[in-house]
């Protein structure tokens, strides 16, 4: 729809029982994240949050909740949006079909950013201490904006046609941040604004950044858009929201977006950073408290009807679920079209996404081998790994399309069972090292540093995955119980982690009971709850990815190297107990959720 703001919106949603308000006042310390859980878990409305507590303005959240709100929202445009994004993938469409894709021409025309100086009138100011001071987990380092949308200009290249619109957390207060004259922002070098800040690093001078948060529902889609190269948000958010994004410039030269419910505008000077965090974030733990850039605030606008919009971010599924589900309908044709040979590639949601990613190729290289054996399907691995937030993955599974063309990146269970079946552990598992991880996992040996592992199967199966739990009698004390995650995969209660030495003791005393249940078990998995692990495939994948670093926590029984090259006879051994040096899970304050139990909230 072409909503002309988020006011819009709501009463859009609202009219058509998508939207609840709460009209008593909440505290927007850990309680209205408290309510929007509740909500989000039962696939429940929008939330419009009346009153706040020490603060003038309402509050929206789970406006994207589920994937079928997130098509109502925008059911007049996604067809043509759809295309857009194909044809800037993949040109050679408005050539061979130049009438069928004339209105997509037309939609693209008319997403062309507007900048007029009247819309200056609409704003008033605040100040950051006026804004909701939302914070979702009790060990979050302050309030954060968790759905905002970060604007910079490339200092060679000014102008929004160049310029980066990305969703970069912004810690409001704490720490050591001077209330309403200092906010933090946190993101990585590779993104957007990193080479921005890069720029102006060079030319020493400070980078100018404007922070929008609300205005209509494509702006924030867009902030979190994976685009094709040449297409700018800001003409994607005007296409996806059939209305132009209006901007202009207010008297200090910052970008203004007029639609935006609230803008932050500041500069980042060269240099200057300030511990940021904790912050409960989407893996299911906290990012612990790191030096990340520091922006001086010059102002803070509002609009007279602003309402404020937030998520709250944890384990998954949350929120951003569904803004990855709605992004994947529109862009998942985009990916396979730019690395030759890739059918398709999942990043695994309940796994928190960067940790796991599942995907199919195709495997031609050797039809003249009696033996299939992985080759193109590592050379699309190499691909995947290179490729934008692709590269932020720990564990990488690829099959080849040739020997299941049923297969789908989608069914977890399946897939695994798929791959295990078929994945030859002396040979197809293959290691990246003391390399790059995601900023957020904690598995690794340091920020933003861990390994990489990709599993490839392609040929017939090499094993039957056994349904059955093995004979467990032998397994040494302090071990067990033992639970069938799925078929061929065992989890396994174990001491707490103690140190890499006693983890070489424990899988020493582990060796009897592995070389018995080597028939039909691909895959063990340590645990410190292996019950908990089992009873999901969304706890399995979760617990198994998210508490893991590949190159020192996979092991294998009876494991070799040969030319550098690490295998095992099977099954692997993946050490997924938590670590010292992990950071801690997102737990529930118990006082609010029993203050919420009270309130008995009906929708």
């Amino acid at each position: 729809m072409g909503y002309n703001s988020l006011s819009a919106c709501v009463a859009d949603l609202e009219r058509h029982g998508h939207l609840i308000r709460i009209k008593k006042e909440v505290d927007p310390y850990l309680e209205m994240a408290a309510i929007h859980l509740r909500v989000y878990e039962q696939q429940g409305p929008a939330i419009l949050f009346e009153r706040i507590k020490g603060s003038q303005f309402p509050a929206v959240s789970n406006l994207f909740g589920t994937l079928e709100r997130s098509r109502f929202i925008f059911r007049d445009t996604l067809a043509n949006v759809e295309k857009l994004v194909q044809v800037r993938s993949d040109p050679m469409k408005a050539i061979k079909q130049p009438l069928k894709l004339a209105s997509t021409a037309m939609a693209a025309l008319k997403a062309i950013p507007l900048q007029q100086r009247l819309f200056k009138n609409t704003f008033q100011k605040t100040t950051i201490s006026a804004l909701p001071q939302i914070v979702n987990w009790p060990l979050d380092g302050g309030p954060f904006i968790t759905m905002p949308q970060v604007y910079t200009e490339d200092p060679d290249r000014p102008g929004i046609m160049n310029a980066n619109l990305g969703m970069y957390r912004i810690q409001l207060g704490g720490n050591d941040y001077i209330q309403d004259k200092e906010v933090g922002l946190h993101y990585q070098i590779h993104r957007g604004i990193g080479v921005h800040q890069s720029k102006a690093n060079a030319k020493g001078q400070p980078l100018k950044v404007s922070i929008f948060v609300g205005g209509p529902p494509s702006h924030p889609l867009a902030a979190v858009m994976p685009l094709p190269e040449g297409l700018s948000e800001m003409t994607f958010a005007g296409a996806l929201g059939n209305r132009r994004f209006r901007y202009y410039y207010d008297d200090e030269g910052f970008c203004i977006s007029a639609d935006a419910d609230f803008v932050i505008t500041g500069t980042v000077e060269p240099g200057e950073n300030k511990p940021e965090g904790p912050f409960g974030d989407h893996l299911g733990y906290y990012s612990l408290t790191h030096p990340f850039p520091l922006m001086k605030v010059h102002n803070v606008y509002h609009r007279k009807d602003a309402i404020w919009s937030f998520t709250v971010v944890g384990r998954p599924p949350q929120e951003d679920t569904s803004f990855g589900a709605l992004i994947h309908e529109i862009s998942g044709s985009a990916l396979p079209k730019e690395i030759h040979g890739l059918k398709e590639v999942n990043a695994v949601d309940a796994a928190g996404v960067h940790p796991l990613l599942f995907a199919i190729g195709s495997e031609r290289y050797t039809p003249f081998l009696k033996e299939r054996r992985p080759q193109e399907i590592l050379t699309i691995a190499n691909h995947i790994l290179g490729k934008n937030q692709l590269s932020l993955a720990k564990y990488l599974f690829i099959a080849a399309h040739e020997d299941d063309k049923s297969l789908s990146t989608h069914d977890i269970s399946g897939f695994l069972q798929h791959m295990l079946s078929r994945v030859d552990f002396g040979r197809d598992l293959h290691f990246h090292t003391q390399t790059t991880i995601d900023t957020l996992d904690y598995t690794g040996a340091g920020l933003n540093s861990g390994s990489k592992v990709v599993f490839a199967a392609a040929g017939e199966k090499v094993r039957d995955l056994s349904s059955s739990l093995p004979d467990h009698s032998r397994l040494p004390a302090g071990f067990g119980p033992v639970a069938l995650a799925l078929p061929g995969v065992l989890t396994i209660s174990a001491p707490a982690y103690v140190s890499a030495t006693e983890t070489e003791k424990e899988l020493l005393l582990l060796g009897t009971f592995l070389s018995e249940i080597v028939e039909g078990i691909a895959m063990v998995v340590l645990c410190d709850d292996g019950q908990f692990a089992a009873a999901s495939i969304n706890n399995f994948v979760w617990v198994t990815f998210t508490r893991s670093n590949p190159a020192s926590d996979i092991h294998g029984h009876k494991a070799f190297s040969i030319d550098k090259h690490w295998g095992c006879e099977g099954p692997v051994i993946i050490d997924a107990r938590k670590k010292p040096h992990h950071a801690p899970e997102l737990i529930k304050d118990s006082s609010v959720e029993e203050r919420l139990d009270a309130m008995e909230l009906r929708w």
